[in-house]
């Protein structure tokens, strides 16, 4: 697996005011994800990116929901988020 490869799998952290309270008590990382990547290629992608060892992998998708601007209507995009929990004595410093 490519160092871009990585990238296209991994796109983004979630920083949430939820999210970061699980990094702090939980040890566990919210990333949002391509919706074609399994839980193996995540976990092998987070481990190369950030050099820590992953505990467990939990994955999410979420359905593209319909919106309303005025008299337009669209969808807003569907997503796929992974939901890491490290090891301990393993830490991602994200901010």
């Amino acid at each position: 697996m490519s160092r871009d490869n990585e990238y296209q799998i991994i796109r983004r952290p979630l920083l949430t005011e939820k999210n970061m309270h699980r990094a702090d008590t939980r040890n566990t990382y919210t990333f949002e994800v391509s919706p074609d990547a399994n839980k193996v290629e995540v976990r092998q992608a987070i481990e190369r990116l950030f050099k820590v060892k992953v505990k467990a992998v939990k994955t999410v998708r979420y359905k593209g929901k319909p919106k309303r601007r005025g008299y337009d209507f669209y969808t807003q995009g569907a997503m796929k988020k992974a939901i890491v929990t490290l090891q301990e004595g393993h830490k991602i410093d994200l901010i």
